[in-house]
């Protein structure tokens, strides 16, 4: 290159040469039809017609290293990136140069590859990352400043991961220990918990039954002591208590979904079978192709063929897909929030407080007083306090600071006037009702069935004690499916029916996760079909029927490596999910 910054064989002009040319973040390095963006427009998807979505300007682009410029090499995965600069072949004149940069580069895709998200591509958008995999971006991030004396404290960390990535992050973790870090897990995996130097067992209970310390100490001395230290999760650790496998999984088939030629992202020409009447498990390491096999292939595909909604002739994502006749409705149960409104609790979602409304409007006073169900709504006028418009608080806009909401000086937070909560049934009021917990509602409600059965399986999934009046806003993810799966459970005369449910365990302690397993049985039981996502072993070996992906993460993946009972899939040498399932299963 001359010293006028054009290029000596084909005359391409440049301007100064430096990092901020490589940023389109930088006016000097951006797309100038775009300002870096890399769309038309604003919020829109169309690319950029100048830089065709590279978001740089195109001076940028003709500076190449190995060949390749800078967005060719953003738009490798960390996996393909790690094996690019370790094989990059430079000039001897610029490898002094080079050799600290390069390095420094290594080290800081190694950290990526070490908290398991090696299938993730360097130009990812931030806003399309799971909670977990930006969780072990930031850690990795910590890894190569190496701080010394931080503490760090990091809520459920393997979310997502598969055993073998779990593997991998607590090395990590390790390493920052080791450097001289305190790290605080709060954590349900066993591996994690194991490679913990202390424990602090918070319990006994959930929610009203908790927030107690059970015990405090040093693992290996809570381990070896049973009979000074003692709780439930120990008891799990110690391999008192365990999640029982399953003394025979269901042989016959209540037909059969057959995908053919399946394609989408890492996903091509996939054929499947997945048999019905059944718990079906989809196994894999992490970005292998699970999602995107459940949500653009099945759920697209189910939706299209069972739900009105959606009705259409229109193949999604593969070449055919047979075998809906066998089923009369598709649940998707997801962890996102019940209800669309803060209004929304687990004694509307379920249906309750329907009845809950009418009893109160045949007791006697109400009646004397004309009130219909109506009056004891705290989502329409008539008996809600309208000064709060039932919502029990009222928000206090702030300039340059978050939304402060506060009790509603007139109804105390009550929701409702002071002459609706003059109507009182067993001597409690509406708002006392709202007020209970599942447990507490089931004895209040005994003797009226349509309202008991439908709190009986709320608490049959493990969530006895929410407030029946809980905002849904305040329920965490799992929470959330676990109310859902629990609406299923009442309905009289499901059957035929799939259900579909994407880490369900999540958050789930050893327990939480017996019920679970219990209740999806139960499901399928009825007739019914569950196909999930998981990585959690407990589930994986309850399973009938296992669905492995792989061999690796992103374009590694999408692949069918094993199929069959778990029994089947752990004697598959190549599968990595197979080689941990093994382990469970011999604690037979």
């Amino acid at each position: 290159m001359s010293n006028r910054f054009a290029c000596p064989n084909d005359g391409f002009s440049y301007p100064e040469i430096e990092p901020r040319l490589f940023s389109f973040n930088s006016p000097y390095g951006a797309c100038p039809l775009c300002n870096g963006l890399g769309t038309k427009h604003f919020f829109g998807k169309e690319a950029c017609p100048d830089c065709e979505g590279a978001r740089l300007r195109k001076e940028s682009l003709n500076v190449r290293i190995s060949g390749k410029n800078i967005v060719e090499v953003t738009r490798m995965s960390i996996r393909e990136a790690s094996d690019f600069f370790a094989h990059l072949k430079i000039s001897a004149r610029d490898k002094d140069i080079s050799v600290p940069v390069v390095k420094e580069i290594e080290n800081r895709l190694r950290f990526m590859l070490d908290v398991g998200i090696d299938y993730l591509t360097l130009d990812r958008r931030a806003n399309t990352l799971s909670g977990g995999e930006a969780q072990r971006i930031r850690l990795a991030s910590q890894l190569g400043s190496r701080l010394v004396g931080a503490l760090y404290v990091l809520d459920e960390p393997t979310i997502g991961l598969h055993q073998r990535d779990n593997d991998r992050l607590i090395k990590t973790l390790k390493e920052l220990r080791d450097l001289g870090n305190t790290i605080i897990v709060v954590e349900h995996d066993e591996d994690t918990i194991f490679s913990a130097d202390y424990m602090v067992d918070i319990g006994p209970g959930a929610g009203v039954h908790g927030g107690n310390i059970v015990v405090a100490g040093y693992l290996d001395d809570l381990i070896t002591n049973p009979k000074k230290y003692k709780s439930l999760t120990l008891d799990y650790l110690r391999g008192d208590v365990a999640v029982e496998i399953p003394h025979a999984r269901r042989a016959q088939d209540r037909g059969h979904l057959r995908i053919r030629e399946g394609f989408s992202f890492s996903i091509k020409n996939l054929n499947a079978e997945i048999p019905l009447g059944k718990l079906v498990a989809i196994t894999g390491v992490s970005g292998s192709g699970k999602s995107t096999f459940l949500y653009e292939i099945v759920h697209k595909n189910l939706q299209a063929r069972l739900e009105y909604k959606y009705r259409t002739n229109q193949i999604f994502n593969c070449e055919s897909f047979t075998g809906t006749e066998y089923l009369s409705r598709t649940v998707l149960i997801d962890q996102s929030a019940i209800g669309r409104t803060p209004r929304s609790n687990p004694a509307t979602y379920t249906g309750a407080f329907t009845f809950i409304r009418e009893l109160y409007a045949e007791t006697e006073e109400a009646r004397l007083r004309g009130w219909g169900p109506g009056r004891f709504s705290f989502n329409v006028k008539g008996g809600r306090c309208e000064t709060c418009q039932g919502n029990g608080l009222i928000a206090v806009e702030m300039h340059f600071l978050p939304t402060v909401y506060v009790t509603c000086d007139v109804c105390r937070g009550k929701r409702f006037d002071k002459e609706t909560l003059e109507v009182k049934y067993k001597r409690k009021n509406i708002y006392d009702v709202l007020e209970m917990t599942v447990e507490e509602a089931l004895t209040f409600f005994e003797d009226i069935p349509a309202i008991y059965d439908r709190f009986k399986t709320l608490n049959e999934v493990g969530l006895g004690y929410l407030k029946l009046g809980q905002s849904a806003t305040t329920l965490s993810g799992g929470e959330a499916q676990r109310v859902k799966i629990s609406s299923e459970l009442y309905r009289p005369f499901a059957e035929r029916t799939i259900y579909l449910l994407d880490e369900p365990t999540v958050g789930l302690h050893y327990e939480d996760v017996r019920k679970l397993i219990e209740i999806l049985q139960k499901l399928v039981d009825k007739g019914n079909s569950v196909l999930l996502i998981e990585h959690n072993m407990d589930v994986i070996k309850s399973a009938d029927y296992v669905i492995d992906f792989g061999p690796e993460g992103g374009v590694g993946g999408g692949q069918i490596v094993a199929r069959g009972t778990p029994e089947q899939v752990a004697a598959n040498a190549h599968s990595h999910t197979g080689k941990y399932l093994k382990k469970v299963l011999k604690k037979k």
